[in-house]
């Protein structure tokens, strides 16, 4: 799928990411800066893994929605390994994990490719939480039960079911806005209110008015006159909406914790929690969340929320990227390690990389499926 707007936001992301590809590039090379070379070459690391990831988005988007959803259950399944990878498991819990992966994992995309919003709501929160459990302890294994069960249970909903809710965006049925009849072309108005979209009908040369004064002739004496129904008008929904959509929401959360990390290198002190992350501090909070809701502000041309809209849901993604940045170092803290692995090179693995957008997708897909969605 092809749209204008959103090939421009695509262009304008990778042109500011190749700025900051040379600013980064330019500090490492001025060595009289003042700058801790560390919090560069952590800069840098910072840039070529959105660069990784913005490609692969950015061609994603331009497919079909299917090859956007596909794209998903791959973060999702490597995701998901990292996490169980860095949790102790046993023996008993292999078969309920054969089950996680390969049962409910894929399932639950292919609900959201198919668009059963009733069916993959409910698929992990209840179903699949409720057959980890009894799958555990079948295998009659009841060491750390509770820890086990319930270490699968929280990667499963973070690593599948809330990451899943982004490209269900691509689903959502968006309410008409106020510009929809004008996407809408006249003819197709017309014929929609089950008319020609012309005075004449264009098979028979005669007007619509003689074609009623025929028929008003051949009808009985005494029976009422009976006009043919209206449809009402719905103007179509272009995908390129949703797409814009996803950008739109993808482009602030990340935005949100790059301006959250620049903020606490130029201005951080007060840590949050000092024995969660020394990178967290209330200082790159405030910068990171007026930055993505700035940005999200700005861009609400692009989407089809109105600026307090844009501004609301921006705010909302941009606090929930951060807590879930904060959970996601809790939990690596607790197993002792830095990073959740090392796919993405420089920059730890996928988990690391997608921790905000875990967190957020679920909050703005149903915001937004809230404001301008019909259901």
């Amino acid at each position: 799928m092809y749209d204008l707007t959103l090939s421009l936001l695509v262009v304008a992301v990778l042109a500011a990411l190749g700025v900051a590809t040379f600013v980064g590039w330019m500090l490492k090379r001025q060595t009289d800066t003042g700058l801790n070379p560390a919090v560069i070459e952590q800069f840098n690391q910072r840039i070529r893994a959105w660069w990784l990831l913005c490609a692969v988005l950015a061609a994603a988007f331009f497919f079909h929605r299917w090859a956007t959803v596909l794209l998903f259950f791959f973060l999702s399944f490597w995701a998901l390994r990292e996490f169980i990878t860095l949790t102790p498991t046993r023996v008993a819990d292999h078969r309920a994990l054969f089950w996680v992966f390969f049962f409910f994992t894929p399932l639950q995309y292919v609900l959201v490719g198919l668009n059963q919003y009733g069916l993959y709501s409910i698929l992990i929160p209840v179903y699949a939480f409720l057959f980890i459990p009894a799958r555990i302890a079948v295998a009659g294994d009841s060491k750390r039960y509770l820890e086990r069960c319930a270490k699968i249970q929280a990667g499963l909903m973070i690593c599948v079911y809330c990451l899943s809710h982004a490209p269900a965006v691509l689903y959502l049925e968006l309410k008409p806005g106020p510009s929809a009849s004008a996407r809408t072309p006249p003819a197709e108005q017309q014929m929609t209110r089950g008319g020609t979209g012309s005075g004449a009908d264009p098979r028979h040369g005669s007007s619509p008015d003689s074609e009623v004064n025929a028929t008003a002739e051949k009808r009985p004496a005494g029976r009422p006159r009976r006009d043919p129904p209206v449809l009402p008008l719905r103007p179509r929904q272009a995908p390129e909406e949703n797409a814009r959509l996803l950008f739109f929401f993808l482009l602030v959360v990340t935005m949100g914790e790059g301006a959250q990390h620049v903020s606490h290198w130029l201005w951080g002190k007060t840590v949050i929690a000092p024995a969660i992350s020394m990178q967290r501090t209330w200082e790159g909070l405030v910068g990171g969340v007026l930055g993505g809701t700035a940005l999200g502000t700005g861009l609400w041309w692009a989407t089809s929320f109105n600026p307090l809209q844009a501004a609301g849901l921006s705010l909302a993604t941009t606090v929930m990227g951060f807590a879930g940045g904060m959970t996601m170092s809790a939990i690596k803290r607790d197993r002792g390690v830095k990073d959740y692995g090392t796919l993405v090179v420089g920059h730890g693995g996928v988990l690391d990389r997608i921790d905000a957008i875990c967190f957020a997708a679920p909050v703005f897909f149903h915001l937004t499926r809230l404001l301008i969605a019909e259901y």
